[in-house]
């Protein structure tokens, strides 16, 4: 299985469809919201929720960008040395308890690390839509990656025990 991908095997323009998506419960979005300390009723009261424009409960959008960033490790960051910046984070459309989210990461740009030459910065645009293809969140981030020269000099999986049997 894949895990992230080295400088070299990012290619502009490319487009990653993360696989699986993820459904969102009422529990995961109560149980981020008080791991995060976000009490907003909004987010937990379903009373409250109601008198709101949405009517209901809103997913919290630290959750919905969080599972963004997990789902597209394996195809981004699974080899990263830094996650250096998030560029921009925009939430377009609400998600609900319910709705299932899915991602897609496309590579805008890459250059060599200007200050180590065994590795490189790739910037990418991260897109989530729901399960009716309504966009909910977007963003950008730039991500230092190895090149094939540094896992050839490290490893491809450091710290991984040889069984001894």
């Amino acid at each position: 299985m894949r895990f992230g991908r080295t400088y070299e095997e990012f290619e502009v323009g490319a487009v990653y469809r993360h696989w699986p998506g993820k459904t969102v419960t009422e529990y995961d979005n109560h149980l981020f919201c008080l791991l995060t300390m976000n009490h907003h009723p909004v987010h937990l009261d379903d009373n409250y929720a109601a008198t709101t424009d949405h009517g209901r409960n809103l997913v919290v959008g630290n959750y919905v960008y969080s599972l963004l960033i997990g789902m597209s490790v394996p195809d981004v960051s699974g080899k990263a040395i830094a996650n250096l910046e998030v560029e921009s984070l925009r939430h377009v459309a609400p998600t609900f308890h319910g709705d299932t989210l899915y991602g897609e990461t496309t590579v805008l740009d890459k250059r060599r690390s200007a200050s180590k030459e065994d590795r490189g910065i790739v910037r990418v645009e991260t897109r989530g839509h729901k399960q009716d293809g309504t966009l909910v969140c977007v963003f950008r981030r730039r991500v230092m990656v190895p090149t094939a020269v540094y896992l050839k000099e490290r490893g491809e999986e450091p710290g991984r025990p040889v069984p001894l049997a």
